[in-house]
């Protein structure tokens, strides 16, 4: 019996600038799923593009000195490119721009316009707004919105818009889409996201505009050429204009039927865009009287080694940067393994040579390289065949084989890291295997079998491997299965299942390693460029106030003090800084006997990185004065709690 398909879909991009990785988080995720799907025999449709129209790209070809449709194409091809280099393989990409998409947005808008509500009202009416709008969010604001006067997102005060549009009744549509969420009818993920749709609902929402007066780079309404349609308007029906919503051929019609009535039909997004999702888009498809989407995966936000991505700090990144620096696959893995999908986490970039090094270097490559050098060696590069009563062997068999099943359950959940856990434990289990058994000592001892079996094993493991990780790393898996003589024929979760599979005294060879060791950290172009412009601007000796502002000085009391042996500068103290005590190493012992510093109050820097003086662990530096032969501490002129900031 066929398997119902699935269509899987990213937000569609806006092209005010070029795309970060930000953008590939979701796409690498969406395009992992549908990999993951297609491995388990299933049809997948995965749909991606770009939002193109808007004041907010009107203003960026206006600064760029472009009309916006050149200035749009220019920038699309950055999104292309950057997919392609990342091995992002959409069965579509679609443009808000397209000649396609206008008509099908065109259908969409007229038939709202002769929607009735349940009550027999018009859904669609004609009414004034006034009142606040951020353009860089493209979206209407009210006064609790926003954070001392602005934009909470894009720190810009809003407009004070006035003007004449069209309203789409949302509150007709409001308990319905209750009723199915409530239901999961409307399957709405994370749970939280959920919970915070229908906290949305219960504030009794206004209705939205559904055109804007002012705006002319957008879709035309077709019943008020005058105006164009709001830019959330126009973007959601991007899901079923790129299927052929509205078209009358018969290709078209049938893709719709497949890919949107037949199909399991899943959205994947950040969760700053939930409102226009979850009530927007199920509000619009009630109207038109479509089937609404069944899942809405809206994961959460990420900061980079800590801190909000901005052009400020310099690390938006370019995902282009990310491959050339570690290759496309292992770009997907990276981003993919740094915290679970749906989550708020963190893209450790400081740590991303650190951990291709670990898991794909050590642990995969080493892995593959070990035992295929061994097999090239000890037999004439031909699979050795099994053995099967070998000890471990059982316990291998026994992780594999539901790994292709638990792994594919991870993806039924969107839990991609859960699932690419499942074929590190197995990476973790035939390396351990291989260490434990040694084959190089049974090949020493003339027990040549049993190293072929123990070889065998590994290389089977590392086919169930190159399957589960496939859709993570689909060039690198295709190239680990080319080395065991595997194709694409046999690229599927069903032989995933099976153990034994290779055949005995196939050739194997590797000529170069998997994935060769990195030993430089990847570092993002804008943090070059801010490191740069920050060493020539200290070139005249001058410190800036933002580098001052990180050195944190604090008063501390001596506790204890002594001379460290074999050093006549240094004392050794002990000192309490109110929350914690630190021992630091001083260079006073000169001028200072340990007596005299028993009890005082002294000013130090307190985050200091640790070092270590004569091997001597040391917490900080103390401050001193010093001209000539004498030196005074830096101590506060009246007694200060310890602890107490200085600066």
């Amino acid at each position: 019996m066929a398997k119902r398909p699935i269509y899987i879909t990213t937000p569609i991009y806006y092209v005010n600038d070029r795309p970060h990785i930000g953008h590939s988080y979701t796409t690498i995720a969406a395009d992992t799923l549908a990999r993951y799907h297609r491995l388990a025999d299933r049809e997948a449709f995965f749909l991606t593009g770009t939002d193109e129209h808007g004041a907010k790209i009107a203003e960026a070809a206006s600064a760029a000195g472009k009309d916006p449709q050149a200035f749009c194409d220019g920038i699309v091809l950055h999104f292309k490119d950057a997919w392609k280099a990342l091995g992002i393989e959409e069965n579509d990409f679609i443009r808000t721009t397209d000649t396609r998409h206008l008509e099908s947005v065109t259908k969409i808008l007229t038939k709202l316009k002769g929607a009735k509500t349940e009550s027999g009202e018009d859904v669609v009416y004609a009414s004034k707004y006034e009142g606040l709008y951020c353009v860089g969010c493209e979206k209407y604001l009210t006064e609790k919105d926003l954070v001392d006067g602005l934009c909470p997102d894009h720190k810009r005060k809003p407009d004070l818009v006035s003007e004449s549009n069209w309203f789409f009744r949302l509150s007709a549509f409001l308990p319905e889409i209750k009723r199915l969420i409530e239901s999961e009818e409307l399957l709405i993920l994370p749970l939280e996201r959920r919970k915070e749709v229908l906290g949305l609902i219960a504030q009794n929402l206004p209705d939205f505009s559904l055109s804007r007066e002012k705006v002319s780079w957008g879709i035309p309404v077709p019943f008020d050429p005058k105006q164009s349609a709001y830019v959330w308007v126009d973007a959601l029906s991007n899901y079923i204009s790129a299927i052929g919503y509205g078209a009358e051929d018969v290709e078209s019609q049938r893709l719709f039927k497949k890919w949107w009535n037949d199909a399991e039909t899943v959205h994947l997004m950040a969760k700053d865009i939930l409102k226009f999702h979850c009530l927007f888009w199920p509000a619009m498809l009630l109207a038109i009287g479509e089937k609404l989407p069944e899942k809405l995966f809206l994961h959460g936000f990420f900061t980079v080694d800590g801190e909000k991505m901005s052009k400020t700090l310099g690390n938006q990144i370019d995902p282009n940067e990310l491959v050339a620096h570690y290759g496309a696959d292992a770009s997907r893995y990276l981003l993919l393994t740094q915290y679970p999908f749906g989550v708020d986490g963190d893209i450790q970039v400081a740590r991303f040579t650190e951990k291709y090094n670990s898991d794909l270097a050590n642990e995969l490559g080493n892995l593959l390289s070990r035992v295929v050098k061994m097999i090239e060696r000890q037999f004439d590069g031909k699979l050795p065949g099994p053995v099967r009563d070998l000890a471990g062997v059982q316990e291998l068999m026994e992780l594999t084989e539901d790994a292709a099943d638990k792994a594919y359950g991870e993806i039924k959940h969107f839990r991609i890291q859960g699932a690419i856990e499942v074929a590190q434990s197995l990476i973790k289990g035939a390396n351990k295997f291989f260490d434990h058994a040694a084959p190089w000592k049974s090949i020493k001892e003339g027990r040549l079998e049993e190293a072929g079996g123990v070889l065998y094993v590994c290389c089977e493991i590392l086919r169930v491997v190159s399957v589960l990780l496939y859709p993570v790393m689909p060039t690198k898996m295709r190239e680990l299965r080319a080395v065991l003589g595997e194709g694409d024929d046999t690229l599927s979760l069903d032989s995933a299942r099976e153990f034994f599979c290779l055949k005995p005294g196939s050739a194997l060879t590797l000529s170069e390693p998997l994935f060769p060791r990195i030993q430089e950290p990847f570092v993002p172009s804008g943090m070059k460029k801010l490191e740069a412009e920050k060493a020539t601007a200290s070139d005249d000796g001058l410190l800036d106030i933002s580098d001052f502002g990180k050195v944190k000085l604090q008063v501390a009391e001596v506790l204890k003090a002594e001379k460290v042996e074999g050093a006549d500068k240094l004392l050794k103290l002990q000192i309490d800084l109110g929350k914690e005590k630190r021992q630091i190493i001083a260079g006073v012992a000169e001028f200072y006997s340990a007596e005299d510093l028993v009890g005082k109050q002294i000013v130090v820097v307190a985050n200091l990185k640790p070092a270590k003086i004569r091997g001597i662990d040391s917490q900080g530096m103390l401050l001193a004065a010093k001209k000539g032969k004498k030196l005074t501490l830096i101590s506060p002129s009246g007694e200060i709690p310890v602890g107490a900031s200085v600066g």
